[in-house]
């Protein structure tokens, strides 16, 4: 099943109303752009982990403007039994716009406070099998955010090119001067679960300004004004495993980091 979301980035046409739920659910949004190759691996290994982990979900596949298979990917998925939905973008908005529709999309299937919205690389660099862990830290140690870290000891990272370790190790440097979130060292890893009640509360302070950039910076954004509304983050080590992804890496290094200075900036 799909939905267009046209040219709004926050809302799709027919986002569904919220219904009370008797108990929180996972909710596992994915931005996506040209990933026919990455999803079946990933969507699989997620379906077998909330099996397993016995913990009720919903997936969502944002299509952000695929121009290749993605669309018929997550339609054969959804064919073949697992919990996906597809929300499609007419063309392609970048990654902003794509993590703004998920969160919003999210929030609209979420019916109780306590839900997790969890959003993750849909190339297959992160493992799924990291979610149960950090879930856990937000129903039973009472965190708001939980961010699955590069930096943390037992973290990893397999096969990232230099260009990127570089950009890691360098916002992690500035956002640690500049923000001062004691519990974070990595401010750039998408891989992360909110508590949904944050995630609206965020929504409600900033609107459409909680994320304005459209690259890869957004998720830097993102988890500065999420820092207004909470102080409750920590992190989990993980194993990035770049060297599984298939396709060309999207990250515009340059302007990447061109996007995270500008707002540093702005903020101070």
């Amino acid at each position: 099943m799909s939905q267009s979301s046209g040219d709004n980035p926050e809302v799709s046409a027919n986002a569904p109303v919220a219904t009370a739920a008797a108990h929180p659910r996972v909710i596992l949004a994915l931005p996506a752009y040209n990933e026919a190759e990455n999803l079946p691996t990933l969507l699989h290994a997620a379906q077998a982990m909330f099996t397993e982990a016995k913990l009720d979900h919903i997936i969502l596949v944002v299509n952000d403007g695929s121009t290749d298979d993605t669309a018929a990917v997550v339609d054969a998925l959804a064919a073949e039994g697992i919990a996906v939905e597809r929300i499609d973008h007419p063309r392609n908005r970048g990654l902003g716009a794509a993590i703004r529709t998920s969160i919003h999309e999210s929030l609209a299937r979420s019916g109780n406070p306590d839900d997790i919205v969890v959003n993750m690389d849909a190339d297959d660099t992160h493992d799924p099998a990291y979610i149960p862990g950090m879930v856990a830290k937000i129903w039973t140690e009472g965190q708001d955010i939980v961010i699955a870290s590069r930096f943390r000891e037992g973290s990893q990272e397999v096969g990232v090119p230099f260009g990127r370790r570089v950009l890691s190790r360098g916002a992690r440097l500035l956002f640690r001067i500049f923000l001062r979130l004691p519990e974070v060292r990595d401010y750039t890893c998408g891989y992360r679960a909110y508590r949904a009640s944050t995630l609206q509360t965020a929504v409600e302070k900033y609107g459409d300004r909680l994320i304005t950039r459209e690259g890869f910076a957004c998720t830097d954004e993102l988890l500065v004004h999420l820092s207004t509304v909470t102080r409750r983050v920590t992190e989990v080590p993980f194993v990035l495993r770049y060297d599984k992804k298939r396709g060309k890496s999207k990250l515009p290094l340059f302007k990447t980091i061109w996007e995270t200075l500008k707002m540093l900036v702005v903020r101070h």
